[in-house]
């Protein structure tokens, strides 16, 4: 009879826990077919939303700027953070034990640090040296890179901290130099680490919006976030942008099934 309860127990909370985290984006994209901001179906079902998303002139071309930034900054600031943090995980890995502890204590300080404290630091780091970095893209990149980089690091440590130390060894014993070692022994045995750390990166870059808000300047640039909460502050939350979340969604949990489903399909492969 206990087990059975502590079971229903188990069962209740996590299904609230469920329902908290994923009923406000039902709701978002059920009420993104309402074609009203009032959370109400008083123009019946309709596809004015999603419609409005390519037929409403400046804010269509504003949208589709703001994606082309997001995607251009979130692309160059995971790809350069993915290179940074897999060489520094190699270079951190082969520190001696009390070096190591107190690089990887510095690497964690971004992410357990204000995201607001970050940001204003950066914004006073560039006006500084301003004359090395001019407002726009190389700003946001740069934050976007040191905000990313320490996830990147811990998502491809653990991976190395699996693999024989010999395998590199051995390949030197084989006439590799270390150079050619690194990129066809330990490179390849981390490619899920980094795979990750990539796709971490990425997503992080992405979503957003505080160190990017304090540092785009007065350039024009605006990624999703900081687009959204403009158009937000000023018009409030409009049915337009319950169609665009919604897609948003979807993408992302499409992508993120696909990645699940070849994942268990090289499981099953090599099982």
């Amino acid at each position: 009879m206990k087990k059975k309860l502590g079971r229903i127990f188990a069962d209740g909370y996590l299904g609230l826990v469920i329902a908290f985290m994923y009923l406000p984006i039902f709701l978002i994209i059920v009420f993104s077919f309402s074609g009203s901001s009032r959370f109400s179906f008083e123009n019946g079902f309709t596809l004015e939303s999603y419609k409005a998303i390519f037929t409403s002139g400046a804010q269509s071309e504003n949208l589709l700027s703001a994606l082309k930034y997001t995607l251009i900054l979130a692309a160059s600031a995971s790809v350069i953070s993915t290179i940074l943090g897999t060489f520094a995980t190699i270079g951190i890995y082969y520190l001696n034990r009390k070096v190591k502890k107190i690089t990887l204590t510095v690497n964690q300080l971004p992410m357990i640090n204000s995201e607001v404290v970050m940001a204003v630091s950066l914004m006073v780091f560039f006006a500084a040296f301003s004359f090395v970095f001019p407002q726009g893209l190389t700003r946001l990149i740069i934050s976007h890179v040191a905000f990313c980089t320490p996830y990147v690091v811990l998502s491809i440590l653990p991976r190395l901290q699996k693999m024989d130390p010999n395998m590199y060894e051995a390949a030197l014993d084989l006439g590799s130099n270390p150079f050619a070692a690194i990129f066809k022994v330990v490179i390849p045995f981390l490619m899920p680490g980094i795979v990750s750390g990539f796709a971490m990166a990425f997503t992080l870059s992405l979503d957003d919006f505080i160190i990017t808000q304090f540092n785009k300047g007065d350039t024009g640039i605006e990624t999703l976030s900081t687009y959204i909460y403009e158009d937000a502050r000023v018009k409030s939350l409009e049915p337009f942008w319950f169609a665009v979340f919604s897609i948003f969604f979807v993408v992302m949990l499409t992508l993120l099934l696909l990645i699940n489903i070849k994942k268990n399909s090289k499981k099953e492969d090599k099982q």
